[in-house]
């Protein structure tokens, strides 16, 4: 039986679901009908636990087993290669693709490794997963977006890496344009009420992280006693993120507690948490969760969450079903590629007080007045490609 997350919000468990309706050979006949009982029932547990936990494990998923154990397996050797291979592809102040070793969380350096690669204007072709585009090089502009180029290993080096990373990114894409469709249902919308903002003009990417082994001498050695990734939420709509077996070290904040949970995950299953722009097109109704990683001493761990986002042009803002006198307008509008950037910029470098949707909230103790007017000046220099990088300097 799966538990409501109600339930689990009392137990300490965040809830299971069987998304095994969403399962079909032609995903573009999909039907989503919204009084078919099961599909309600669907709905309601999605919604349920969006908005009291805001993390939810899924079962009897799309994304087949041997998929996810080939990217695996390439997630390994990748994190096993020289660094000096890996520093070749470093990400850069002006890329956020790439290799990376000294990301920032809130300020603080995580104890990890990771690589990050995600959506292109090329992608976006038909039967171009990483297969048909590559002999057009990664770098060329017309891969060009606002989070730079994608910076993969030669295939000479990790011949099956390549492949296997975008046949993954193609399944958890396709899963999360579903799952979007569940909960703009649980918005009181129609299923594809998003469809132009995520599925035809999303910019997903992909993380693959891993986190090495907190010993006595790297816990000496460091500044303060680490964590993986400090406390955070996830800026997009969605997160799918595959978990690691056999180190858990997720752990999510209990909103009603403000207690730390870890998240068991279940062989087999996919880890969901409901992101800000998600929070935000709800008014409220989902919630973003903190969420951390602790650093282990005596396993490794890996992870890779799959990111789905708006098109970078996207003006997030509450969608009007989710607003009403009893649960007026929370936010005002923001533009994703505002956001996302000055999101990165966070990450990369210590620039201050990161972004937050509180930012925008239409509570004017919250608002940052600055914040509003730094996204109009960046906005309307942006031209979906990289040349917005200058924008965000002035």
């Amino acid at each position: 039986t799966t538990p409501s997350a109600a339930a689990a919000a009392a137990s300490m468990e965040v809830p299971v679901i069987d998304v095994s309706l969403l399962v079909c050979d032609d995903d573009s006949k999909l039907a989503l009908d919204p009084n078919d009982p099961k599909i309600e029932t669907l709905v309601n547990e999605v919604r349920s636990a969006c908005g009291q936990w805001g993390f939810f494990q899924i079962v009897n998923h799309s994304v087949d087993k041997q998929t996810i154990d080939d990217f695996r397996e390439q997630t390994a050797n990748f994190f096993r290669l020289p660094d000096p291979v890996k520093f070749g592809i470093r990400r850069s102040a002006d890329n956020s693709r790439g290799f990376f070793d000294d990301e920032l969380t809130k300020r603080k350096k995580d104890w990890k490794q990771g690589f990050d690669f995600g959506m292109t204007p090329l992608a976006r072709e038909k039967d171009a997963w990483g297969f048909t585009i590559r002999d057009i090089p990664d770098d060329d502009n017309r891969h060009n977006n606002l989070d730079g180029f994608n910076r993969f290993p030669d295939e000479v080096v990790l011949p099956l890496f390549r492949s296997s990373a975008w046949k993954y990114f193609e399944r958890v894409t396709t899963l999360s344009e579903n799952l979007s469709k569940i909960m703009a249902m649980g918005m009181g919308v129609r299923p594809d009420y998003f469809s132009d903002e995520l599925k035809h003009t999303h910019s997903s990417f992909l993380r693959l992280n891993y986190y090495p082994v907190l010993d006595k001498q790297n816990e000496a050695a460091a500044e303060s006693k680490p964590l993986g990734i400090s406390p955070h939420t996830d800026a997009g709509f969605l997160t799918i993120l595959l978990q690691d077996d056999g180190c858990h070290s997720l752990q999510v904040k209990n909103r009603f507690n403000n207690s730390w949970h870890t998240v068991h995950p279940i062989p087999g299953a996919l880890t969901i948490n409901t992101g800000d722009m998600a929070q935000v097109w709800s008014n409220d109704l989902y919630y973003a969760p903190e969420h951390r990683v602790v650093a282990n001493s005596s396993k490794e761990r890996y992870s890779m969450p799959f990111f789905y986002n708006p098109g970078y042009h996207t003006q997030v803002a509450p969608v009007p079903s989710c607003i009403s006198e009893d649960h007026p307008l929370a936010y005002t509008p923001i533009s994703w590629g505002y956001f996302r950037w000055q999101r990165y910029c966070g990450d990369f470098a210590d620039f201050g007080k990161e972004v937050q949707i509180s930012d925008f909230h239409t509570s004017k103790s919250s608002r940052s007045q600055d914040r509003v007017d730094h996204q109009e000046e960046f906005m309307s220099k942006f031209d979906g490609g990289r040349q917005a990088l200058a924008a965000s300097e002035k």
